[in-house]
């Protein structure tokens, strides 16, 4: 088990940096390795963002961010990046080139009064090709991945996912397995036997149990909250932008845990 090696971690000047900030400095002490925080927010004085420059208040913003960051990370290998300016567009398109060169990306849940993009982190998970871990816009998370919940369907995100969780899920305390049994009865794609995600888990030393719901009078995505709070999960493992048995359109439940999250989730796509 490798770990993450280069964590990266979105800042954007908010309330919610600290957080962000302090989950991923965890990560970087329990994998090792280097974390790189990239301040990258809107902007919201009109001349300049017309102007593709970065106004006063952008400037000081960057500034006071990375005084913070490097008090929160001091002692650790760490880095600061900065974007030129807030276009909303050049916002994404960065972060997206940057969460590309990285092992893992800590992004936070959108919320109401967030200086970024509000499609920031559904769009790095579907542009980027790295795991992507999604904190909360709510609460502290000094503890992520030593009660892990894993979404399983079979399907080739849900296998990006385990297989890019695999430091999280060789570490943890726990893992448990959770696929939803749909109406028609079929159980999400799981191919048994031989194939199984149980048994593939094992040989990597993860402790696994599983554990297979009925989805009837609650939506698949809330009955997966649901469960990962019952349990006390810490992160929650899915895959993102999938459509494979899922009685909505092609991303829904992307969208709607990201909306609706009530713990940190790694997704890939």
């Amino acid at each position: 088990m490798t770990g993450y090696r280069d964590i990266l971690v979105h800042l954007d000047g908010g309330e919610r940096d600290d957080a962000r900030v302090a989950a991923a400095a965890a990560l970087v002490r329990r994998f090792g390795g280097r974390l790189t925080g990239l301040f990258a927010r809107i902007e919201n004085h009109g001349p300049s963002l017309v102007a593709h420059r970065a106004s006063e208040a952008f400037e000081a913003a960057a500034h006071a961010a990375e005084e913070h960051f490097t008090a929160a990370t001091r002692g650790l290998p760490s880095r600061y990046w900065r974007l030129a300016h807030g276009e909303p567009n050049h916002v994404l398109d960065e972060t997206v080139i940057c969460a590309r060169l990285s092992d893992l990306v800590v992004i936070g849940q959108h919320h109401a009064g967030k200086n970024a993009p509000a499609q920031l982190a559904d769009t790095v998970i579907k542009e980027s090709g790295r795991p992507v871990l999604v904190i909360p816009a709510v609460g502290e998370y000094p503890v992520i991945g030593d009660a892990v919940m894993v979404a399983w369907n079979g399907g080739r995100e849900a296998t990006r996912a385990v297989h890019d969780a695999l430091p999280f899920l060789e570490t943890a305390g726990s893992v448990e397995v959770v696929t939803v049994r749909t109406h028609s009865g079929a159980v999400g794609g799981e191919k048994r036997p031989p194939a199984s995600v149980l048994d593939h888990l094992t040989t990597h030393g993860v402790r696994v149990s599983r554990e297979i719901l009925a989805a009837e009078d609650i939506g698949i995505m809330d009955l997966l909250l649901s469960r990962a709070f019952d349990q006390g999960a810490d992160l929650l493992v899915m895959g993102a932008h999938g459509g494979l048995h899922l009685p909505f359109a092609r991303g829904a439940g992307t969208r709607y845990i990201l909306e609706h999250m009530t713990l940190p989730v790694l997704m890939s796509n």
